[in-house]
């Protein structure tokens, strides 16, 4: 696959807009998700990764009782790239459908 370009500030700032939720924490999209239990929790990571796989584009994530948490990064190009918006755009709608 070949490497993507890291997006510069003021497009990450102005993408980020349209993600409510998303910060930028340690070079990384991040993004804590409150589910109404572990299950749910669960069922959104479990439907995400199918899509997840798909991309071929991995979340470092983690689950602890009903919180997700998010970051995305795209190591070849040592940051946030459109793949990572992408797939942050992908979660949300996910996350709405599930909650």
């Amino acid at each position: 696959m070949a490497s993507q370009a890291k997006i510069p500030d003021a497009d990450l700032e102005s993408a980020l807009r349209s993600l409510p939720g998303w910060t930028v924490a340690g070079g990384k999209l991040h993004r804590e998700y409150r589910f109404a239990d572990f299950v749910a929790a669960f069922g959104f990571m479990t439907t995400a990764a199918l899509r997840i796989e798909a991309m071929g584009h991995h979340p470092e994530w983690s689950n602890v009782y009903n919180r997700v948490t998010v970051d995305l990064v795209t190591h070849d190009a040592r940051g946030i790239t459109a793949k990572d918006l992408e797939l942050a755009a992908k979660l949300e709608e996910i996350a709405r459908k599930l909650q």
